[in-house]
């Protein structure tokens, strides 16, 4: 029986690296993971989605979006959720002549 690698059959079934549905998918993974690292941190933290929308001032539906979907979030959406979270934030983008990093 021939193995396969977690790799090949992402390659085979998703398509491989740098194809359109390829990104996607690996943005949607990184999207769902993102919000299951808010959701679980939430609870870690003892709070419900409405105090922590009111940490950072929108409403329970927010996060509650946020938590199940943060594919339509921006970037300083996140930010405020996990510095109200107490989490340590580390955004760095790197280009050929230029590094920048934002560490909250």
């Amino acid at each position: 029986m021939k193995t396969y690698t977690l790799n090949q059959v992402t390659d085979e079934i998703i398509g491989k690296t740098g194809t359109p549905a390829r990104d996607r998918f690996e943005h949607d993974l990184q999207m769902d993971l993102i919000g299951n690292a808010i959701k679980q941190t939430r609870k870690e933290r003892n709070l419900t989605q409405e105090e922590l929308g009111k940490l950072i001032g929108v409403q329970k539906a927010q996060i509650s979006k946020l938590e199940k979907n943060a594919g339509n979030v921006t970037l300083e959406t996140v930010i405020k959720v996990f510095t109200a979270l107490k989490a340590t934030v580390k955004f760095q983008i790197e280009l050929k002549d230029l590094t920048i990093s934002l560490n909250k």
